[in-house]
């Protein structure tokens, strides 16, 4: 076997809705929820931890860094897809028509395709500069789903739907192929 290098995707936890995107908190739950995921991952001996800008990231990935003693760093194309520029009628409707047509984008948003590449880029930088560690990315719910879509199709729109909030899928890499995905979060 060659080196593997392990990427943790953490979903962030519960926020309070806003139209800020990027200083949207985690609500109380989502604290609650946050302190779970530090003490989860503390079994796993995580090496590097970066974030999705947004603090609802930010702040459920926070117990991890503090318990690794590492900083968080953070990574711009780790942040949500942009669905539209303002608010859609139908948020649910709207994700499901981009991912049922990848190419398309709502007015001034991403479409799967685009929000995919920036976020397989920053992957593959990833696993190229911290080859076998142990990697922890705090990001959400779709960007982090069309990731794991770019390797098997099965991550799709109703996985999406499944996912917990918040959710930490093991993601086991030699070189920049994926051998195994594994949940670890029991919710």
């Amino acid at each position: 076997m060659g080196n593997k290098t392990t990427i943790y995707l953490v979903r962030h936890a519960h926020s309070v809705y806003s139209t800020d995107e990027l200083g949207r908190p985690l609500s109380e739950k989502g604290f609650s929820d946050a302190k779970y995921v530090a003490k989860r991952m503390q079994t796993e001996s995580v090496d590097v931890v970066v974030s999705s800008p947004y603090k609802r990231a930010i702040q459920t990935v926070e117990g991890i860094a503090e318990y690794s003693q590492v900083a968080i760093k953070c990574i711009e194309e780790f942040k949500e897809r942009v669905l539209a520029e303002g608010a859609v009628f139908d948020f649910d409707k709207a994700v499901e028509k981009v991912w049922k047509e990848e190419s398309f984008a709502w007015e001034g948003g991403e479409s799967n395709f685009h929000a995919q590449k920036r976020g397989i880029q920053a992957l593959f930088q990833l696993l190229k500069r911290y080859e076998n560690k142990r990697i922890v990315i705090g990001t959400h719910g779709n960007i982090m789903v069309l990731i794991m879509n770019y390797f098997s199709k099965e991550y799709d729109y109703t996985f999406w739907k499944n996912l917990k909030m918040p959710d930490i899928y093991k993601l086991t890499f030699e070189g920049n192929y994926l051998i195994n995905v594994h949940r670890i979060w029991e919710d």
